[in-house]
């Protein structure tokens, strides 16, 4: 079914209902790399608007991801807010009891319905594509991206069911900008573990020929030449290589970043063929 097939009539919302899985924790790691690359974004529109307000779509079968998302969003920017916005009416009404100030609930879903069509500083969608096909996300992006403020963020990726391996795009109103790989590092085997958490744009270009797969293939091969840190624990060794990586693939964070598990490269060196820069 092609995702403009999936648009809603006579005002009902856009998409279709995910599984609905989730976990308390599950999303920290982005929720902290949002906090970290986003807050100063937020606090700007929370200066000019009074607040910001940030968008946890498809959260799920239980409140628990956009409840964290306003906590950890606050330790960047205290007058950030959340509206948790899902497709099944039964969810939405579950989670009306966990409603606060600056935490509210709504039936919706790509058209983002906030109330007087306000425009979110970020748009949160975890493990919301992973169920649609990859010729759709192109136009799920436009339509999400379509509804940011000047100056927001769609944050779109997928994570394990333990929040211990995620991929994530962060994208703009122009579109695509960065991947950003993130582990909990004493499980990982090796960087190409993640490769199973690959976004819906890139999990099918995991083949030879497709950038994404030769980016992955060196850090695995950066890994190996970083044995040698092993001893020193397995953030030292990803800290060395990232730096091995970062000779030959623009990485667009450091090393403050790579001791939190993460490492951020470029979209334009990763995106599929056919798919531009």
């Amino acid at each position: 079914m092609a995702f403009r097939e999936r648009a809603g009539q006579g005002g009902r919302p856009v998409g279709a209902p995910t599984r609905g899985t989730t976990n308390p924790n599950r999303l920290r790691r982005m929720d902290r790399w949002i906090a970290a690359a986003h807050g100063p974004a937020l606090r700007r529109t929370a200066r000019a608007e009074g607040r910001a307000v940030a968008v946890d779509l498809g959260y799920g079968a239980a409140p628990w991801t956009a409840v964290e998302l306003l906590e950890r969003l606050r330790t960047a920017c205290p007058r950030a807010e959340v509206a948790g916005v899902e497709i099944d009416p039964e969810r939405v009404a579950a989670a009306r009891p966990y409603e606060r100030a600056g935490l509210t609930f709504l039936r919706g879903g790509f058209e983002v319905p906030l109330p007087g069509g306000a425009r979110p500083a970020l748009i949160r969608a975890a493990n919301v594509l992973r169920q649609y096909g990859e010729e759709e996300v192109p136009a799920a992006w436009a339509r999400l991206t379509g509804r940011l403020g000047a100056d927001g963020l769609l944050v779109e990726g997928t994570c394990d069911e333990a929040g211990r391996r995620h991929v994530w795009v962060a994208l703009g109103p122009e579109g695509p900008r960065t991947v950003t790989f993130a582990a909990r590092l004493a499980a990982l085997d090796a960087p190409s573990d993640l490769a199973e958490r690959l976004p819906k744009a890139l999990i099918h270009r995991n083949v030879p020929g497709e950038a994404v797969h030769a980016f992955l293939r060196d850090f695995d091969r950066a890994w190996a030449t970083a044995a040698p840190y092993a001893p020193l624990g397995a953030r030292q060794r990803w800290i060395r290589a990232a730096s091995t990586l970062s000779g030959d693939w623009p990485l667009t964070d450091g090393p403050g970043r790579w001791r939190q598990g993460e490492l951020t490269v470029a979209w334009r060196a990763v995106a599929p063929h056919g798919w531009g820069a």
